[in-house]
């Protein structure tokens, strides 16, 4: 017998298929005559995806400026995956990974090179932030919660330095065991260009999409031709669209260019869950279908793309073997109107609801899910 069974789920391709999970893992899929100790049936009403992959958060509830409960913005929200980028260094990810235990949510962290992490806005500001030895020991003690390193390479926090923080955090990477490095682009200097060329493959450039003088496109609308070298050396492209890097404008010029991103991710924290204009990774996925995105385009960003990108092995595919995390959700079709960082607004025909997540097995329905009534069983 198995421990849960979700019937007549409707998977992104259309096709309808029972899903068997036993002891946290997917069992089965497709037709499944057995039965389980816990079963629903979505009649083919909702669809299910691997668990959403939120790969740009903050969750450390004592940052005193990006904070927030992993299960806000997790399970509650439809996302059974979080990976807080960069809110704490080294002094403080050990506190983290212990307030994060008991969450439901799979929390998951990318450790700031400055070992304070983001106690203040210009934590690269001081080179002397950067501890070598420090990043070292917190990644050799916690290897299954720190799965990367962030970098916020913008003028408000390195302040004099430069391309300098950069350059020192590719040389911890390659300490480290070549872990993935995320990058905050943002306002120059450094300008863009600098921070492209330094980039390898794996890399990943957050707040692609922002609609800041140092942005990925030139004023002439076209992909920077260091942004472009980049690309082709596999650096890759994360949303991260937060209180004030996501812009329509820059958005829809790059996806109709085919300039698309890897992951879509919210970098989201409490004022801009609660006050806008983030508000959820659902609703930041949403935005996307106003902009030229697909479906089947959007749910890779937040399943197999982001997996792969953050080397999540077990996440992001619906295949047997992998951790048996889901995310259920309706796709609506009506009238609805979005804002960017900038303040536009931009008119669409979809929404997507979440309505259930599963963590290794474990049935939680959203807030919205709540709302709908849908599974009183």
């Amino acid at each position: 017998m198995f421990d849960l069974i979700i019937r007549r789920a409707r998977f992104i391709d259309g096709s309808l298929n029972d899903v068997a999970v036993a002891n946290g893992k997917i069992a089965a899929l497709g037709e499944i005559k057995e039965q389980a100790a816990h079963e629903y049936d979505l009649a083919g009403r909702f669809y299910l995806s691997a668990g959403w992959i939120d790969s740009h958060v903050h969750c450390y509830p004592k940052s005193p400026i990006y904070h927030d409960e992993a299960d806000c913005i997790g399970v509650a929200t439809g996302v059974t995956t979080v990976v807080d980028a960069g809110s704490t260094g080294a002094d403080d990810i050990d506190d983290f990974y212990q307030l994060t235990r008991s969450a439901s949510t799979r929390v998951y962290a990318l450790l700031n090179i400055a070992r304070t992490g983001i106690v203040t806005q210009n934590e690269l500001a001081d080179m002397t932030q950067i501890d070598r030895v420090g990043i070292r020991d917190a990644v050799q003690r916690l290897p299954g919660f720190i799965i990367g390193i962030k970098a916020r390479i913008s003028s408000s926090v390195v302040g004099a330095n430069g391309i300098r923080p950069l350059a020192l955090a590719k040389t911890i990477q390659q300490e480290n065991g070549g872990l993935p490095l995320m990058v905050h682009i943002g306002n120059n200097p450094p300008d863009l260009d600098e921070i492209a060329d330094l980039l390898t493959s794996g890399d990943i450039i957050t707040h692609c999409y922002n609609g800041k003088p140092n942005r990925i496109l030139t004023p002439a609308g076209e992909l920077r031709a260091s942004v472009h070298r980049a690309l082709q050396r596999d650096v890759r492209l994360d949303v991260g669209h937060g209180t004030a890097s996501f812009s329509f404008e820059v958005a829809r010029a790059a996806i109709a260019q085919g300039i698309l991103p890897h992951t879509i991710s919210s970098d989201i924290y409490c004022r801009n869950r609660l006050n806008g204009p983030v508000r959820s990774l659902a609703h930041v996925m949403s935005k996307f279908f106003s902009v030229g995105m697909t479906l089947p385009q959007i749910i890779d960003c937040v399943t197999v793309n982001a997996a792969q990108g953050l080397r999540l092995a077990q996440k992001g595919r619906l295949a047997v073997g992998f951790d048996a995390d889901f995310t259920i959700f309706d796709l609506q079709h009506q009238s609805c109107s979005f804002i960017d960082s900038e303040g536009v607004t931009a008119s669409g025909e979809k929404q997507l609801l979440p309505l259930a997540a599963v963590v290794a097995g474990r049935w939680f329905v959203t807030e919205e899910g709540k709302k709908q009534h849908v599974f009183d069983l």
